[in-house]
Protein backbone atom coordinates (compact mmCIF):
# COMPACT_ATOMS: atom_id res chain seq x y z
CA UNK A 1 0.00 0.00 0.00
CA UNK A 2 0.97 3.23 -0.84
CA UNK A 3 2.03 6.68 1.72
CA UNK A 4 1.75 9.44 -0.95
CA UNK A 5 1.22 10.19 -4.44
CA UNK A 6 4.00 9.02 -6.94
CA UNK A 7 4.20 11.23 -10.26
CA UNK A 8 7.02 9.78 -12.27
CA UNK A 9 5.85 11.50 -15.49
CA UNK A 10 3.62 14.05 -15.72
CA UNK A 11 0.37 13.03 -17.15
CA UNK A 12 -0.44 12.18 -19.94
CA UNK A 13 2.76 10.23 -20.38
CA UNK A 14 3.62 8.38 -23.33
CA UNK A 15 1.44 4.71 -22.95
CA UNK A 16 -1.37 6.97 -21.67
CA UNK A 17 -1.62 9.37 -24.67
CA UNK A 18 -1.14 6.39 -26.85
CA UNK A 19 -3.91 4.43 -25.38
CA UNK A 20 -5.88 7.65 -25.18
CA UNK A 21 -5.89 7.90 -29.17
CA UNK A 22 -6.72 4.56 -29.39
CA UNK A 23 -9.35 5.40 -27.36
CA UNK A 24 -10.69 8.29 -29.67
CA UNK A 25 -10.41 5.67 -32.50
CA UNK A 26 -12.28 2.81 -31.45
CA UNK A 27 -14.31 3.86 -28.24
CA UNK A 28 -17.58 5.88 -28.92
CA UNK A 29 -17.57 9.61 -27.50
CA UNK A 30 -19.44 9.42 -23.49
CA UNK A 31 -18.11 12.21 -20.96
CA UNK A 32 -14.30 11.73 -21.06
CA UNK A 33 -11.81 14.85 -20.74
CA UNK A 34 -8.74 14.38 -22.09
CA UNK A 35 -7.42 17.95 -21.79
CA UNK A 36 -7.86 18.09 -18.08
CA UNK A 37 -8.75 14.61 -16.84
CA UNK A 38 -5.78 12.29 -19.42
CA UNK A 39 -5.74 9.52 -16.69
CA UNK A 40 -5.87 6.20 -18.31
CA UNK A 41 -6.10 4.18 -15.30
CA UNK A 42 -4.23 0.70 -15.47
CA UNK A 43 -5.07 -0.78 -11.58
CA UNK A 44 -6.40 -0.13 -8.24
CA UNK A 45 -5.29 -0.35 -4.30
CA UNK A 46 -7.77 0.56 -2.07
CA UNK A 47 -8.06 4.11 -2.14
CA UNK A 48 -4.59 4.35 -4.63
CA UNK A 49 -5.16 4.39 -8.72
CA UNK A 50 -2.20 3.64 -11.09
CA UNK A 51 -2.36 4.84 -14.58
CA UNK A 52 -0.31 2.79 -17.07
CA UNK A 53 2.93 4.95 -16.61
CA UNK A 54 3.69 3.73 -13.55
CA UNK A 55 2.06 7.21 -11.60
CA UNK A 56 -0.01 6.70 -8.26
CA UNK A 57 -2.85 8.65 -7.63
CA UNK A 58 -5.09 9.16 -4.58
CA UNK A 59 -8.03 9.13 -5.81
CA UNK A 60 -11.03 11.68 -4.10
CA UNK A 61 -13.48 10.31 -7.02
CA UNK A 62 -14.69 7.04 -5.67
CA UNK A 63 -15.50 6.63 -9.48
CA UNK A 64 -18.41 8.96 -8.69
CA UNK A 65 -19.38 6.84 -5.54
CA UNK A 66 -19.33 3.06 -7.87
CA UNK A 67 -15.83 2.09 -5.54
CA UNK A 68 -17.19 3.33 -2.27
CA UNK A 69 -14.99 0.54 -0.80
CA UNK A 70 -11.80 1.20 -3.18
CA UNK A 71 -9.89 -0.62 -5.40
CA UNK A 72 -9.95 -3.21 -6.88
CA UNK A 73 -12.29 -4.69 -4.39
CA UNK A 74 -12.68 -5.04 -1.11
CA UNK A 75 -10.79 -8.85 0.32
CA UNK A 76 -14.34 -9.57 1.89
CA UNK A 77 -16.30 -9.11 -1.94
CA UNK A 78 -13.62 -10.66 -3.40
CA UNK A 79 -14.31 -13.91 -1.62
CA UNK A 80 -18.11 -13.83 -2.62
CA UNK A 81 -17.30 -13.29 -5.78
CA UNK A 82 -14.90 -16.40 -5.86
CA UNK A 83 -17.42 -18.40 -3.80
CA UNK A 84 -20.43 -17.56 -6.12
CA UNK A 85 -18.62 -17.81 -9.61
CA UNK A 86 -18.36 -21.72 -8.58
CA UNK A 87 -22.17 -22.01 -6.97
CA UNK A 88 -23.98 -19.46 -9.00
CA UNK A 89 -23.76 -16.38 -10.98
CA UNK A 90 -26.65 -16.34 -13.10
CA UNK A 91 -29.73 -18.17 -13.72
CA UNK A 92 -32.57 -15.83 -15.01
CA UNK A 93 -33.59 -14.63 -11.57
CA UNK A 94 -36.62 -12.85 -12.97
CA UNK A 95 -37.99 -16.42 -14.48
CA UNK A 96 -36.64 -18.78 -11.71
CA UNK A 97 -36.40 -18.09 -7.83
CA UNK A 98 -32.96 -18.24 -6.09
CA UNK A 99 -32.29 -17.78 -2.74
CA UNK A 100 -29.93 -14.79 -2.84
CA UNK A 101 -31.68 -12.14 -4.41
CA UNK A 102 -34.41 -12.95 -1.66
CA UNK A 103 -31.64 -12.25 1.09
CA UNK A 104 -30.39 -9.36 -0.65
CA UNK A 105 -34.11 -7.90 -0.92
CA UNK A 106 -34.70 -8.81 2.81
CA UNK A 107 -31.48 -6.66 3.58
CA UNK A 108 -32.84 -3.30 1.78
CA UNK A 109 -36.38 -3.29 2.92
CA UNK A 110 -34.52 -3.94 6.55
CA UNK A 111 -32.19 -1.07 6.27
CA UNK A 112 -34.29 1.82 4.07
CA UNK A 113 -36.51 4.28 6.37
CA UNK A 114 -40.10 3.15 7.02
CA UNK A 115 -41.41 0.48 8.47
CA UNK A 116 -43.64 -0.02 6.64
CA UNK A 117 -43.87 -3.40 4.22
CA UNK A 118 -41.48 -2.84 1.12
CA UNK A 119 -40.53 -4.81 -1.99
CA UNK A 120 -37.74 -4.40 -4.30
CA UNK A 121 -37.14 -4.51 -7.95
CA UNK A 122 -33.35 -5.61 -9.47
CA UNK A 123 -31.97 -4.62 -12.49
CA UNK A 124 -28.77 -3.03 -13.95
CA UNK A 125 -28.25 0.67 -13.12
CA UNK A 126 -29.75 3.40 -11.76
CA UNK A 127 -31.20 5.04 -14.95
CA UNK A 128 -33.07 1.18 -15.00
CA UNK A 129 -33.88 1.94 -11.46
CA UNK A 130 -35.48 5.07 -12.55
CA UNK A 131 -37.08 3.76 -15.45
CA UNK A 132 -38.65 0.96 -12.91
CA UNK A 133 -39.63 3.93 -10.19
CA UNK A 134 -41.30 5.67 -13.19
CA UNK A 135 -43.30 2.53 -14.82
CA UNK A 136 -44.68 1.43 -10.26
CA UNK A 137 -45.93 5.04 -10.29
CA UNK A 138 -47.48 5.63 -13.32
CA UNK A 139 -49.20 1.87 -12.57
CA UNK A 140 -49.57 2.09 -9.10
CA UNK A 141 -51.74 5.96 -9.18
CA UNK A 142 -53.16 5.44 -12.54
CA UNK A 143 -51.65 9.31 -12.87
CA UNK A 144 -49.27 10.74 -15.58
CA UNK A 145 -47.18 13.87 -14.83
CA UNK A 146 -44.13 13.56 -12.56
CA UNK A 147 -42.06 16.83 -11.14
CA UNK A 148 -37.97 16.78 -10.91
CA UNK A 149 -35.90 19.34 -10.22
CA UNK A 150 -34.03 22.03 -12.49
CA UNK A 151 -30.11 20.59 -11.87
CA UNK A 152 -31.53 16.85 -11.18
CA UNK A 153 -29.61 13.80 -12.86
CA UNK A 154 -31.80 10.39 -12.66
CA UNK A 155 -30.29 8.61 -15.91
CA UNK A 156 -29.59 8.84 -19.83
CA UNK A 157 -32.34 6.57 -21.02
CA UNK A 158 -35.34 8.39 -22.92
CA UNK A 159 -37.47 8.01 -19.45
CA UNK A 160 -35.04 9.25 -16.95
CA UNK A 161 -33.88 11.52 -19.42
CA UNK A 162 -36.97 13.16 -19.41
CA UNK A 163 -36.26 13.68 -15.46
CA UNK A 164 -32.70 14.71 -15.78
CA UNK A 165 -31.80 18.49 -16.09
CA UNK A 166 -28.37 19.26 -15.12
CA UNK A 167 -26.46 20.25 -18.41
CA UNK A 168 -28.43 21.28 -21.58
CA UNK A 169 -25.68 18.89 -23.67
CA UNK A 170 -27.51 15.75 -22.06
CA UNK A 171 -30.76 16.34 -23.45
CA UNK A 172 -29.52 17.64 -26.78
CA UNK A 173 -31.61 16.36 -30.16
CA UNK A 174 -33.07 13.53 -28.40
CA UNK A 175 -36.18 15.27 -28.03
CA UNK A 176 -39.13 14.23 -28.12
CA UNK A 177 -38.61 12.94 -24.70
CA UNK A 178 -41.46 11.03 -22.01
CA UNK A 179 -44.16 12.93 -22.23
CA UNK A 180 -45.70 14.79 -18.86
CA UNK A 181 -42.51 16.26 -16.55
CA UNK A 182 -42.63 19.91 -15.36
CA UNK A 183 -39.06 20.71 -13.89
CA UNK A 184 -38.75 23.59 -10.93
CA UNK A 185 -36.13 25.03 -9.09
CA UNK A 186 -34.82 22.88 -6.27
CA UNK A 187 -33.51 24.85 -2.98
CA UNK A 188 -30.29 25.62 -3.74
CA UNK A 189 -29.17 27.66 -1.21
CA UNK A 190 -26.04 29.70 -3.06
CA UNK A 191 -28.07 29.98 -6.63
CA UNK A 192 -31.89 30.26 -6.83
CA UNK A 193 -34.21 32.00 -9.05
CA UNK A 194 -35.31 34.30 -6.28
CA UNK A 195 -31.35 35.15 -5.18
CA UNK A 196 -32.47 34.20 -1.56
CA UNK A 197 -28.70 33.66 0.50
CA UNK A 198 -30.40 29.80 1.75
CA UNK A 199 -27.99 29.91 4.21
CA UNK A 200 -28.76 32.59 5.85
CA UNK A 201 -32.69 32.89 5.00
CA UNK A 202 -33.48 28.59 4.58
CA UNK A 203 -37.13 29.03 5.22
CA UNK A 204 -37.75 31.90 2.98
CA UNK A 205 -35.91 29.81 0.14
CA UNK A 206 -37.95 26.29 1.25
CA UNK A 207 -41.28 28.51 1.30
CA UNK A 208 -40.17 29.91 -2.00
CA UNK A 209 -39.65 26.45 -3.57
CA UNK A 210 -42.87 24.83 -2.32
CA UNK A 211 -45.25 27.85 -3.16
CA UNK A 212 -44.00 27.72 -7.01
CA UNK A 213 -44.87 24.33 -7.00
CA UNK A 214 -48.34 24.39 -5.38
CA UNK A 215 -49.40 27.46 -6.52
CA UNK A 216 -47.81 27.90 -9.80
CA UNK A 217 -47.36 24.32 -11.75
CA UNK A 218 -50.25 22.53 -9.12
CA UNK A 219 -52.52 25.41 -9.36
CA UNK A 220 -52.13 27.00 -12.72
CA UNK A 221 -49.94 24.01 -15.17
CA UNK A 222 -51.12 20.87 -14.50
CA UNK A 223 -54.24 19.24 -12.35
CA UNK A 224 -52.48 17.89 -8.97
CA UNK A 225 -54.90 14.87 -9.21
CA UNK A 226 -53.04 13.68 -12.60
CA UNK A 227 -49.30 14.21 -10.77
CA UNK A 228 -48.19 10.90 -10.16
CA UNK A 229 -45.08 11.62 -8.26
CA UNK A 230 -42.37 14.19 -7.12
CA UNK A 231 -38.73 12.49 -8.08
CA UNK A 232 -35.71 13.89 -6.86
CA UNK A 233 -32.22 13.77 -5.23
CA UNK A 234 -31.72 14.20 -1.71
CA UNK A 235 -28.40 16.01 -2.38
CA UNK A 236 -27.79 16.82 -6.45
CA UNK A 237 -25.10 15.16 -7.51
CA UNK A 238 -24.01 15.71 -11.14
CA UNK A 239 -25.96 18.92 -10.80
CA UNK A 240 -23.00 20.03 -8.32
CA UNK A 241 -23.57 18.52 -4.90
CA UNK A 242 -25.93 20.78 -3.54
CA UNK A 243 -27.48 20.34 -0.39
CA UNK A 244 -30.93 21.79 0.33
CA UNK A 245 -32.21 23.47 3.65
CA UNK A 246 -32.80 21.03 6.25
CA UNK A 247 -36.42 21.19 6.26
CA UNK A 248 -37.39 21.42 2.59
CA UNK A 249 -38.37 17.72 1.92
CA UNK A 250 -40.51 17.73 5.02
CA UNK A 251 -42.19 20.42 3.50
CA UNK A 252 -42.66 18.50 -0.05
CA UNK A 253 -43.53 15.72 1.32
CA UNK A 254 -46.65 17.61 3.13
CA UNK A 255 -47.64 19.46 0.02
CA UNK A 256 -46.75 15.34 -1.94
CA UNK A 257 -49.40 14.25 0.49
CA UNK A 258 -51.86 17.00 0.22
CA UNK A 259 -52.51 15.84 -2.90
CA UNK A 260 -52.08 11.90 -3.05
CA UNK A 261 -48.23 12.75 -5.21
CA UNK A 262 -45.91 9.96 -4.23
CA UNK A 263 -42.11 10.83 -3.32
CA UNK A 264 -39.67 9.15 -5.31
CA UNK A 265 -36.02 9.59 -3.68
CA UNK A 266 -33.25 8.87 -6.14
CA UNK A 267 -30.26 7.68 -3.88
CA UNK A 268 -28.29 6.30 -6.76
CA UNK A 269 -25.09 8.63 -5.65
CA UNK A 270 -25.52 9.29 -1.68
CA UNK A 271 -26.67 5.78 -0.89
CA UNK A 272 -24.99 3.57 1.33
CA UNK A 273 -22.65 5.65 3.47
CA UNK A 274 -21.74 8.15 1.19
CA UNK A 275 -23.26 11.10 3.52
CA UNK A 276 -22.37 9.17 6.98
CA UNK A 277 -25.99 7.32 6.86
CA UNK A 278 -27.04 4.13 4.70
CA UNK A 279 -29.59 6.28 2.50
CA UNK A 280 -29.27 10.66 2.31
CA UNK A 281 -32.78 10.62 3.16
CA UNK A 282 -32.54 9.95 7.00
CA UNK A 283 -30.88 13.25 7.24
CA UNK A 284 -34.00 14.78 6.33
CA UNK A 285 -36.24 13.21 8.22
CA UNK A 286 -38.74 12.04 5.63
CA UNK A 287 -39.99 8.51 4.31
CA UNK A 288 -40.37 8.44 0.59
CA UNK A 289 -42.44 6.12 -1.19
CA UNK A 290 -39.94 4.56 -3.36
CA UNK A 291 -36.44 4.63 -3.68
CA UNK A 292 -33.84 3.50 -6.15
CA UNK A 293 -30.28 2.86 -5.83
CA UNK A 294 -27.26 1.42 -8.18
CA UNK A 295 -23.50 2.21 -8.03
CA UNK A 296 -22.28 1.60 -4.54
CA UNK A 297 -24.38 -1.34 -4.13
CA UNK A 298 -22.12 -3.10 -6.62
CA UNK A 299 -19.16 -3.12 -4.50
CA UNK A 300 -17.29 -1.76 -7.54
CA UNK A 301 -17.64 -5.91 -8.86
CA UNK A 302 -20.27 -5.21 -11.81
CA UNK A 303 -23.48 -3.50 -12.46
CA UNK A 304 -26.71 -3.91 -10.21
CA UNK A 305 -29.40 -1.62 -9.30
CA UNK A 306 -32.49 -1.46 -7.07
CA UNK A 307 -35.99 0.35 -6.68
CA UNK A 308 -37.28 -0.29 -3.18
CA UNK A 309 -41.20 0.32 -3.33
CA UNK A 310 -44.40 -0.15 -1.03
CA UNK A 311 -45.53 -3.31 -1.18
CA UNK A 312 -49.29 -2.35 -2.40
CA UNK A 313 -47.38 -1.09 -5.20
CA UNK A 314 -46.26 -4.07 -6.86
CA UNK A 315 -46.71 -4.92 -10.64
CA UNK A 316 -48.83 -7.43 -12.02
CA UNK A 317 -47.16 -10.36 -13.75
CA UNK A 318 -45.54 -9.45 -16.90
CA UNK A 319 -45.84 -5.62 -16.41
CA UNK A 320 -42.17 -4.94 -15.73
CA UNK A 321 -38.62 -7.36 -15.94
CA UNK A 322 -35.16 -7.83 -17.30
CA UNK A 323 -32.20 -10.23 -17.89
CA UNK A 324 -29.30 -9.96 -15.29
CA UNK A 325 -32.05 -8.34 -12.54
CA UNK A 326 -31.21 -10.23 -9.07
CA UNK A 327 -28.83 -12.46 -10.53
CA UNK A 328 -26.92 -14.64 -7.49
CA UNK A 329 -23.61 -13.83 -8.08
CA UNK A 330 -24.62 -9.56 -8.12
CA UNK A 331 -26.86 -10.28 -5.22
CA UNK A 332 -23.92 -12.00 -2.75
CA UNK A 333 -22.02 -9.15 -3.57
CA UNK A 334 -24.70 -5.97 -2.56
CA UNK A 335 -25.39 -7.97 0.52
CA UNK A 336 -21.62 -8.51 1.62
CA UNK A 337 -21.03 -4.65 0.28
CA UNK A 338 -23.63 -3.80 2.54
CA UNK A 339 -22.41 -5.40 5.67
CA UNK A 340 -19.07 -3.84 5.27
CA UNK A 341 -20.26 -0.64 4.45
CA UNK A 342 -22.36 -0.88 7.80
CA UNK A 343 -19.31 -0.27 9.91
CA UNK A 344 -17.72 2.74 7.96
CA UNK A 345 -20.45 4.89 8.94
CA UNK A 346 -18.60 6.47 12.04
CA UNK A 347 -15.73 6.54 10.04
CA UNK A 348 -17.39 8.74 7.01
CA UNK A 349 -18.96 11.55 9.93
CA UNK A 350 -15.84 12.13 11.73
CA UNK A 351 -13.65 12.47 8.42
CA UNK A 352 -16.65 14.68 6.82
CA UNK A 353 -15.50 17.58 10.28
CA UNK A 354 -12.05 17.44 8.68
CA UNK A 355 -12.97 18.03 4.82
CA UNK A 356 -15.84 20.64 5.93
CA UNK A 357 -13.28 22.78 8.52
CA UNK A 358 -10.71 22.72 5.64
CA UNK A 359 -13.06 23.78 2.53
CA UNK A 360 -14.50 26.40 4.81
CA UNK A 361 -10.82 27.74 5.75
CA UNK A 362 -9.98 27.45 1.36
CA UNK A 363 -12.94 29.37 1.05
CA UNK A 364 -11.84 32.17 3.72
CA UNK A 365 -8.38 32.31 1.93
CA UNK A 366 -9.31 31.92 -2.39
CA UNK A 367 -11.89 34.18 -3.76
CA UNK A 368 -12.07 32.11 -6.61
CA UNK A 369 -13.88 29.91 -4.23
CA UNK A 370 -17.94 30.90 -4.36
CA UNK A 371 -19.62 28.09 -1.80
CA UNK A 372 -18.50 24.85 -0.58
CA UNK A 373 -21.41 22.17 0.78
CA UNK A 374 -21.59 18.87 1.46
CA UNK A 375 -22.49 16.20 3.84
CA UNK A 376 -20.20 12.94 5.43
CA UNK A 377 -18.03 12.51 2.79
CA UNK A 378 -20.21 14.13 -0.22
CA UNK A 379 -18.45 17.57 -0.49
CA UNK A 380 -18.15 20.38 -3.49
CA UNK A 381 -16.48 23.73 -4.25
CA UNK A 382 -17.52 25.97 -6.76
CA UNK A 383 -15.28 28.19 -8.86
CA UNK A 384 -16.89 31.97 -9.46
CA UNK A 385 -15.11 34.93 -11.30
CA UNK A 386 -16.58 37.36 -8.82
CA UNK A 387 -18.60 36.63 -5.20
CA UNK A 388 -20.95 39.33 -6.15
CA UNK A 389 -22.00 38.34 -9.04
CA UNK A 390 -21.48 34.66 -8.80
CA UNK A 391 -20.50 34.38 -12.20
CA UNK A 392 -19.41 30.59 -13.11
CA UNK A 393 -15.70 30.28 -13.71
CA UNK A 394 -15.43 26.55 -15.57
CA UNK A 395 -11.65 27.73 -16.32
CA UNK A 396 -10.54 27.98 -13.16
CA UNK A 397 -12.54 24.60 -11.99
CA UNK A 398 -10.80 22.69 -15.31
CA UNK A 399 -7.35 24.15 -14.12
CA UNK A 400 -7.72 23.00 -10.70
CA UNK A 401 -8.36 19.25 -11.75
CA UNK A 402 -5.69 19.09 -13.79
CA UNK A 403 -3.10 20.91 -11.69
CA UNK A 404 -4.41 18.27 -8.59
CA UNK A 405 -4.04 15.30 -11.23
CA UNK A 406 -0.04 16.09 -12.23
CA UNK A 407 0.53 16.19 -8.61
CA UNK A 408 -1.03 13.00 -7.79
CA UNK A 409 -4.81 13.46 -6.85
CA UNK A 410 -8.04 12.35 -8.96
CA UNK A 411 -11.24 14.92 -8.90
CA UNK A 412 -13.99 14.81 -10.80
CA UNK A 413 -16.21 17.82 -11.58
CA UNK A 414 -19.65 18.04 -11.35
CA UNK A 415 -22.41 21.20 -11.62
CA UNK A 416 -21.37 23.99 -13.83
CA UNK A 417 -17.97 25.21 -11.94
CA UNK A 418 -17.76 23.06 -8.86
CA UNK A 419 -15.36 19.93 -8.06
CA UNK A 420 -17.09 17.17 -6.12
CA UNK A 421 -14.44 15.75 -3.43
CA UNK A 422 -15.93 11.90 -2.52
CA UNK A 423 -13.42 9.70 -1.30
CA UNK A 424 -13.73 6.15 -0.88
CA UNK A 425 -15.45 5.07 2.67
CA UNK A 426 -12.26 3.53 4.01
CA UNK A 427 -10.26 6.38 3.35
CA UNK A 428 -8.40 7.26 6.87
CA UNK A 429 -7.58 10.86 8.37
CA UNK A 430 -4.07 10.86 6.88
CA UNK A 431 -4.85 10.34 3.23
CA UNK A 432 -7.55 12.87 3.75
CA UNK A 433 -5.11 15.68 4.73
CA UNK A 434 -2.65 14.83 1.37
CA UNK A 435 -5.24 14.85 -0.91
CA UNK A 436 -6.36 18.38 1.01
CA UNK A 437 -3.08 19.56 1.01
CA UNK A 438 -2.69 19.04 -2.47
CA UNK A 439 -5.99 20.33 -3.84
CA UNK A 440 -4.89 23.33 -2.10
CA UNK A 441 -1.57 23.17 -4.30
CA UNK A 442 -3.75 22.89 -7.33
CA UNK A 443 -6.05 25.84 -6.49
CA UNK A 444 -2.57 28.20 -5.13
CA UNK A 445 -1.22 26.66 -9.63
CA UNK A 446 -4.46 28.07 -10.65
CA UNK A 447 -5.48 31.36 -10.07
Amino acid sequence: MFSKPIIRVIPPGPKARELIEKHREFVATTTHDPENLPLVIERGEGVWLIDVDGNVYLDFSSSIAVNNLGYPTHDEIKYVVTKMIEVLAHAAGTDFFNPYQIYLAEKLVKISPGSHKKKVFFCNSGTEANEAAIKIARYFTNRKYFIAFIGSFHGRTMGSLSLTASKPVQRKRFFPMLNGVIHVPFPNPYRNPWHIDGYEHPDELVSRVIEFIDYWVLQHYVPPDEVAAIFFEPIQGEGGYIVPPKNFFEELSKLAKRYGILMIDDEVQMALGRTGKMFAIEHFNIVPDIITMAKSLSGGVAPIGATIFRAEMDLETGAHSNTYGGNALMSMVALKTIEVVERYLDNVLSLGKIIKERLYDLKERYNVIGDVRGLGLAWAIEFVKDRNTKEHDIKTRDRVIYEALKRGLVLLGCGKSSIRIAPPLIIDEERIKIGLDILEEAIKASV
